[in-house]
């Protein structure tokens, strides 16, 4: 409990700083989360703010979903706009169920959702204040092979980091983003290369994300040429993805594949889901000194230390490169030496190899969990 109350102090208090009379939704998808709930709903009341809460199991949600009409999916809209009207703050505490959940939703329907919902979402992300997290659960803890009570404890010390700390620390890497134009990554199947160059670099440190620790950008968007293939599990609408393999040309996906052969004609359908699939929305690298491996998880996944994530589909307002989709699928590439190494080169100069930042001046956000 002393965890929960410490992070729910944080998001009351710094992640969506809530203010007197306004009002903020937390939706939570785990019985898991009830008293962590409990725990939010006390530190907006000391601030005087209303607390509403929403209950939606992810496995009869997706049964709505996998046949629902017009008609249904007009509800939905509805609900989308009313939230938005309703709402200054939401808490969107999502739980690790079954990665597969959701798979019998069809690709058409899910299309339709993301295009009736993307004025309200777009609203909801870039106007209002959010925080998305997810809350550690007995399934997570077996898929990292660790105890429940020793992952709680990793997760919640990883979501608990000082972000204010990190603030300071992400500054000298914003300011060399801000002055290099070509970045240039390599790692084993992976030789990449794209501008940033008048990009407006974006630190995440714990007003959006928990656990956080990441700085992006949007890419250039016909800026990507090359390979990558990320050596991280990549879950997707129902489906998790091994190896994917993704080759660039003048910005767009050419060529898509992964390990599962039977799951290439997916991968191709979600890249086909509109013409902003096929190009990259966000550049990001990953910070949180305390997320080591992945674990399925990208809220986790995306801010191993070490690692960056590469994301086709829709680039966010504030970093925006000109691309909209209905999709935006984070992919994890790890290249500390124990998952094969590689280098990050700015303008051709080397600025992080085996996921530790080279330069005297970005040394800090190696973090002594993994320098030492």
């Amino acid at each position: 409990m002393d965890y929960e109350r410490k992070l729910a102090d944080m998001i009351a208090g710094y992640s969506i700083d809530v203010q007197e009379d306004e009002n903020v939704l937390i939706s939570f998808e785990s019985i898991e989360a009830v008293n962590f709930v409990e725990c939010l709903i006390d530190e907006i009341n000391k601030r005087k703010g209303n607390a509403f809460v929403r209950f939606d199991l992810p496995r009869l949600h997706n049964m709505t979903l996998e046949k629902i009409s017009d008609s249904g999916i007009k509800v939905l809209e509805k609900e989308g706009k009313l939230d938005v009207e309703n709402y200054d703050s939401f808490i969107s505490i999502r739980s690790d169920f079954n990665d597969y959940e959701g798979v019998d939703v069809p690709s058409e329907t899910r299309k339709k959702i993301g295009k009736r919902l993307a004025k309200s979402r777009d609203i909801r992300v870039n106007n209002k204040k959010w925080v998305l997290l997810n809350y550690p659960t007995s399934l997570d803890a077996s898929k990292m092979r660790m105890p429940t009570k020793k992952f709680y404890e990793y997760a919640f010390k990883a979501m608990c980091y000082d972000y204010r700390l990190m603030k300071n620390d992400i500054l000298p890497l914003k300011e060399l983003m801000e002055k290099t134009d070509m970045v240039r990554i390599v790692a084993p199947g992976t030789d990449i290369s794209f501008s940033i160059k008048g990009m407006n670099m974006v630190p995440c440190c714990g007003e959006k994300n928990i656990p956080d620790g990441e700085i992006y950008c949007a890419p250039v968007k016909n800026s990507v040429n090359g390979v990558i293939k990320y050596n991280t599990p990549s879950p997707y609408q129902g489906l998790v993805f091994h190896g994917v393999t993704l080759t660039f040309k003048d910005g767009k996906i050419v060529k898509a594949s992964c390990d599962e052969q039977e799951l290439v004609g997916k991968l191709e359908e979600i890249f086909n889901s509109d013409e902003g699939a096929r190009y990259v929305g966000e550049f990001s690298f990953g910070l949180n000194p305390f997320i080591l491996n992945p674990m399925g998880d990208i809220l986790f996944d995306e801010k191993i230390i070490g690692s960056i994530h590469f994301t086709p589909g829709s680039a966010y307002k504030d970093s925006y490169n000109g691309n909209d989709s209905v999709i935006h699928w984070d992919m994890v590439l790890i290249q500390r030496p124990e998952y094969g190494g590689g280098e990050i080169y700015f303008d051709d100069v080397l600025i992080r190899k085996d996921g530790l930042f080279v330069l005297d001046e970005l040394k800090p956000l190696n973090g002594k969990e993994v320098s030492n």
